[in-house]
């Protein structure tokens, strides 16, 4: 077992109950600016679904493996980088994707898309990801994702509020317009906490062990961002989509990815600490880029 295996994560599952509502209310947020008509859209485009899905579902796993192979990390830490690349993405990335003015109807349809199908896809992906690594060792472990809470996660995170937000945009319009602003420094306040916490939290661990992964996190968050955007105006989407396909390809579940570590891994260091990592960084980086595309305008015909 390598140094770092033994590395114990600050992480208690209950503290996600008070994490939950405040995903929660960051999903309401965005639906304030969400409409029917953004749906629709979406359905019509419906090749920027399966762009986002290809990016995420395929590319993803494929770029981690790869990058596995370059950086030859400890075993446990490589098998965390493959179990973070099948984790669905968490809803935090529709936030991102609305702050960065992308298309967030797409991003919501991708994170429930993909959220639903992690209690088949996350399990099988892990396995078979994996084995083209040297980590099949870590193989032995019956992993599952539990259909009931991953059903739960998705009503309570992202349909509940979304149908909230929408509600207000279409009902209440006047009150929406009171609130909107409120609610979107509110929400970007949350988000910078939550980026905070996670650091202080496990300061010590980071310190101690970040000249290991680092560059590691760095890289695979950065270069999953790229390539969701370059493989999307690749296949001809959008700035509007590829800014989604970005964020929801970049951004990913990583407290899922702890939760399954300290369920059926006892809380390997090398896993966990790569994973929290991510989790941190990816917050640093999806903020940073949703800063900046905020600051560019899309033009109306740069949507269709």
């Amino acid at each position: 077992m390598e140094t770092i295996d033994l590395v114990k994560i600050n992480f208690n599952p209950e503290q996600l109950k008070l994490l939950n509502v405040c995903l929660a209310f960051l999903m309401f947020g965005v639906a304030l600016d969400i409409s029917r008509k953004d749906f629709l859209y979406v359905l019509k485009a419906w090749k920027s679904i399966v762009v986002g899905l290809i990016s995420q579902l395929i590319f993803l796993p494929i770029l981690t493996i790869i990058l596995i192979y370059i950086f030859h990390p400890p075993v446990s830490i490589a098998v965390g980088m493959v179990l973070v690349s099948v984790c669905p993405g968490g809803n935090v990335s529709n936030f991102m994707v609305h702050l960065a003015k992308g298309n967030a109807a797409l991003s919501v349809t991708l994170t429930s898309i993909v959220t639903l199908g992690a209690i088949i896809l996350t399990p099988i992906g892990f396995y078979f990801w994996t084995s083209f690594t040297y980590g099949a060792s870590y193989l032995t472990q019956d992993l599952s994702v539990s259909p009931t809470d991953i059903i739960k996660t998705v009503f309570t995170l992202i349909v509940i509020p979304l149908f909230i937000g929408m509600g207000f945009n279409s009902y209440l319009g006047k009150i929406s317009e009171k609130i909107r602003k409120p609610v979107k420094f509110l929400s970007i306040l949350i988000f910078i906490a939550f980026v905070i916490a996670a650091i202080f939290a496990n300061l010590e661990n980071i310190m101690e062990h970040v000249s290991k992964i680092i560059l590691i996190v760095f890289v695979h968050n950065g270069t999953a961002l790229i390539m969701g955007y370059f493989f999307a105006r690749f296949c001809k989407r959008s700035v509007y989509d590829a800014r989604a396909i970005s964020i929801e390809t970049g951004i990913q579940n990583s407290g899922l990815a702890l939760i399954i570590i300290f369920n059926f891994y006892d809380g390997l260091g090398g896993m966990a600490l790569i994973t929290a990592c991510w989790g941190i960084w990816h917050l640093i980086t999806g903020g940073l880029l949703s800063a900046y595309w905020s600051r560019i305008p899309i033009d109306s015909s740069a949507k269709m």
